[in-house]
């Protein structure tokens, strides 16, 4: 577009984003005056008559009060400002009753911060308001100056915007320089103010992400029953693909190994030389289902891992990778079976992708520790086009893998630009 091509100074006055803001900060002001003064009166009648019964139920509805405050705050910040703050913990008692609600509403964090907002945001309301409204009314009224400059003599009866004045000296904008140096200034204040509007909105965004929101212990609770959930989901999804390898591949040989041992049971005494060939052949067979069974056992974990570390497994998985895969692991010491786990099968199945997807002629795998984290780094010189969202039609399907990385408290990034190369990154919380 052609206006991305102006200089951000220069679009901000005209910019969708300044206007909603300033629409914010013009709402704003009613809104935290009204807050204020229901909050303040019920939450001071509350705690007036605590003495007495009417208290309690008057405090516990003040505050259930200012939390619809915040929904409809939340609400605003959402619409104007593009800010998403999750609802906090909703209010539940015990047993379902009036008087368990009342008293988990007064034991609830996240109520009282609500009722802290409503009082700390209207003198910021009033302070944000004034500077806004002064900023945009002279920037813009003195910029078109001289497109309204013809109104004070019509009908004001004065040549222009008087400067100065007094018994005997007055001073007016009426010059064609003092009116386009009146102009410029008021383009000087026309380009700042978006950019103090913004900085006035951050700490409205401050406020309301801040106390609004759902509180840190809850977050952690959200984030760690859906990390539960993606375990189970994983673990479930692991037996499955354990018992379907097992029915379609070792399971199946065996079945036919038996009855092949039968038939040269039957024939042995007939006809030797044909049992010597099913025993050959059931020999075979066995051959394969070990192989098979090896594989299963590698898939669920690899002896090397448990043996050597990840340093001999990588190398192990690398070796088995159809492009050449330099392996550099630097670790001081290893890390617990279960992020160790993690990192091996993270890297074995980045590894797949490399050699379905890529259309690499090399990659390279790095693993090292930093701080408290474990870092992993798999890249290729391939095509490119990987990403995180990206599961089908020849994508690399990493979704699953960042959710696993994710339950342990992990991260995964990917940069890989179209026309390639590609990185993959993986942190993993060290626990030695």
């Amino acid at each position: 577009m052609a206006s991305r091509r102006l200089p951000a100074a220069i679009r901000a006055p005209f910019e969708a984003r300044t206007w909603r803001a300033f629409l914010y900060v013009l709402i704003g002001l009613p809104l935290s005056v009204l807050w204020f003064a229901l909050s303040v009166s019920f939450v001071s009648a509350g705690t007036g008559l605590l003495i007495t019964f009417l208290g309690v139920p008057i405090l516990a509805g003040a505050l259930g009060m200012c939390r619809g405050f915040g929904a409809v705050e939340r609400a605003r910040a959402r619409g104007l400002l593009d800010l998403d703050v999750a609802a906090p913990e909703p209010v539940r008692g015990r047993t379902g009753g009036a008087f368990s609600w009342m008293g988990a509403m007064l034991k609830s964090g996240a109520s009282w911060r609500h009722l802290l907002y409503a009082v700390l945001h209207m003198p910021w309301a009033v302070f944000s308001f004034s500077v806004t409204v002064a900023l945009f009314s002279w920037g813009w009224s003195l910029f078109t100056y001289p497109l309204w400059q013809w109104v004070f003599p019509t009908w004001v009866g004065q040549d222009g915007i008087q400067l100065y004045g007094d018994a005997t000296h007055s001073f007016y904008l009426d010059a064609p320089f003092e009116i386009a140096v009146t102009s410029l200034i008021g383009l000087v204040f026309v380009l700042i103010g978006p950019w103090v509007l913004r900085g006035l909105v951050s700490v409205d965004r401050l406020l309301v992400s801040g106390l609004l929101g759902p509180s840190r212990l809850a977050s952690r609770v959200t984030e760690l029953e859906s990390d539960r959930g993606v375990v189970v989901d994983t673990a479930a999804a692991d037996l499955r693909r354990i018992e379907r390898d097992l029915h379609d591949g070792a399971q199946a040989r065996l079945a036919a190994l038996a009855m092949d041992l039968g038939l040269a049971k039957e024939k042995l005494a007939q006809d030797p030389q044909a049992a010597a060939v099913l025993v050959d052949e059931a020999h075979g067979e066995v051959k394969l289902a070990l192989q098979e069974l090896r594989d299963l056992a590698r898939g669920i974990h690899p002896a090397v891992l448990t043996d050597r570390g990840l340093d001999a497994a990588l190398s192990a998985v690398a070796s088995r990778c159809s492009v050449p895969v330099s392996v550099d692991v630097d670790l001081p010491t290893r890390p617990v079976p279960a992020i160790e786990g993690i990192a091996y099968f993270t890297v074995s199945e980045l590894l797949q992708n490399v050699s379905r997807h890529s259309g690499a002629r090399r990659a390279w795998v790095d693993v090292w520790r930093t701080g408290d984290r474990l870092m992993l780094q798999v890249r290729d010189d391939g095509v490119g086009g990987a990403g995180v969202s990206d599961g089908s039609g020849g994508g690399s399907g990493l979704a699953g893998l960042s959710e696993r990385v994710g339950a342990v408290d992990g991260v995964l990034a990917v940069d890989s630009p179209a026309g390639g190369p590609t990185t993959v990154t993986v942190e993993l919380p060290w626990r030695a």
